[in-house]
């Protein structure tokens, strides 16, 4: 019998829960991005068509799973899903399975999570996607850690990890 996934959010948001402009992030921040590498490895990702565009290629050493409402829709390298159900479905014996973005998949994902992974970028930021919005007193803070950087832009951030209560 196999259990299904432990499923987790990774996100980096500003402190207006702005998460992308333009399908890219609206941020430049090496350590993040190290971060999401440290975690994820060895894992499936599940993300959605558009942030599969602004990323631009399967990712080394993880597993990627696409999520499309386009049928025709196949990329090299990737497994492909029409909807979240499915995507987790394809995760199937991986013990931790990441949700990468974007907003949408975020949205329909958090009622699902157990953890969220969440670069908490301390300022606002203009975008044009957002993380969905969420009860906090549901989750109880299991790790902080609190970061700067100078360049390539000053940055004040926090790795933060939740569970759900």
């Amino acid at each position: 019998m196999s259990s299904s996934p432990h499923l987790s959010i990774i996100v980096a948001m500003a402190r207006n829960r702005t998460i992308g402009v333009n399908n890219t992030l609206p941020w430049r921040c090496p350590e993040d991005l190290k971060h999401f590498k440290a975690l994820t490895m060895g894992h499936h990702m599940i993300m959605g068509r558009k942030t599969y565009d602004s990323i631009g290629k399967p990712l080394p050493g993880r597993t990627t799973v696409v999520v499309t409402r386009n049928a025709e829709l196949k990329i090299e390298g990737c497994l492909m899903a029409h909807s979240l159900e499915q995507a987790i479905a394809a995760c199937a014996g991986d013990e931790e399975v990441f949700v990468v973005g974007g907003a949408e998949l975020y949205a329909q994902a958090l009622p699902l999570v157990d953890t969220l992974y969440i670069t908490e970028i301390q300022q606002d930021v203009e975008g044009d996607a957002h993380f969905p919005a969420f009860d906090r007193s549901e989750w109880q803070e299991a790790s902080r850690e609190v970061r700067a950087q100078e360049t390539p832009q000053p940055l004040e951030y926090h790795f933060v990890c939740y569970r759900r209560k």
